[in-house]
């Protein structure tokens, strides 16, 4: 080798030993911030201590309380977040003054709740079912009950102990009072989407094949006398009145829980000139809809699945 081309590939290794550091050095860095990271559960904790420290501003507190709901999704992290206190904390946090400790308080909870029966427990038996009650029943910011009934709805999905408790306490006569509050229109659907969950929820598991485990599940849900207390309580003729809503989205979740009715309120129903003429005039408007979609080359679109629900009600209705 030629001594330029030598000196060429020293300096160019030179390049290359200027560019990258050598692994001891990376190692001695990759330790050091490894030493930094810290666990969810030492994170939780600090957020929790900061959430509970009475030196604490609102804002510090209403920050940590963020902070948490990303942690506490995370059905170990919401395990952890019950056996060191914090789940017993958030449920205090729903008595605040403060609307805004309240709300997210409530936004905690429910994400803690979302599919965990250890939590969904512990919560009920910590007094948070009556708590989020008094909440949706009391005067409230939209934004402070909209967070309530997220956990209210975390709570109560298949855990059918916490949907007959919620019958007991008037609960569904509590969600029924949003209807009749003004500025409360956003949650209309919300409660729509949870009864028509609830009711499925029943429906499908006395559908399914059984176990010894399912047989003990069924026995439960059989105390939850939910679909004859939505009868009873004239949802039959509430739930309807939704489709005048002119969202698709509003209409399509209204339609399942028509859908779902329909076997318990039909002679309502029949007897119910407004709900024909809506159904009348809803189909046009969707045939119209669903001819446009296919004409764009969907033929099982979002529209012309809207319009077979409303033609299944019809014909139940005949």
């Amino acid at each position: 080798m030629k001594e330029s081309e030598k000196a060429e590939r020293k300096a160019r290794e030179e390049e290359v030993r200027k560019k990258f550091r050598p692994i001891e050095q990376l190692k001695e860095e990759f330790e050091k911030l490894n030493m930094k990271i810290e666990t969810d559960y030492e994170i939780m904790v600090k957020l929790i201590s900061k959430f509970n420290s009475s030196a604490s501003t609102l804002d510090e507190k209403v920050a940590a309380l963020y902070d948490l709901e990303y942690y506490v999704h995370q059905v170990d992290n919401a395990k952890d977040f019950l056996s060191m206190g914090g789940l017993r904390l958030v449920i205090e946090g729903l008595n605040s003054s403060e609307a805004s400790l309240k709300e997210h308080a409530a936004f905690v909870l429910g994400a803690a709740l979302s599919s965990n029966p250890k939590v969904q427990i512990e919560a009920i038996e910590g007094g948070a079912l009556q708590k989020l009650l008094v909440i949706l029943a009391t005067e409230q910011p939209l934004a402070v009950r909209k967070k309530a009934l997220f956990a209210l709805s975390s709570m109560l999905r298949h855990f059918p102990y916490a949907q007959q408790q919620f019958l007991k306490l008037g609960g569904l006569q509590v969600l029924r009072s949003l209807f009749r509050q003004k500025g409360m229109e956003p949650l209309h659907v919300r409660v729509v989407t949870l009864l028509y969950d609830l009711i499925m929820e029943k429906m499908l598991l006395e559908d399914s094949q059984h176990g010894e485990q399912m047989e003990e599940k069924i026995q439960q849900y059989q105390q939850v006398r939910l679909v004859p207390a939505v009868v009873e309580q004239g949802w039959c003729a509430l739930v309807p009145n939704l489709l005048a809503m002119p969202e698709h989205d509003t209409r399509e979740k209204v339609l399942k829980l028509v859908g779902v009715l329909v076997a318990f309120c039909r002679e309502h129903y029949r007897g119910d000139p407004a709900l024909g003429t809506t159904l009348s005039l809803l189909r046009s408007e969707y045939e119209e809809l669903a001819a446009e979609e296919q004409r764009e080359g969907d033929k099982d679109g979002y529209f012309r699945e809207l319009l077979g629900s409303i033609n299944t009600i019809i014909q139940e209705l005949r």
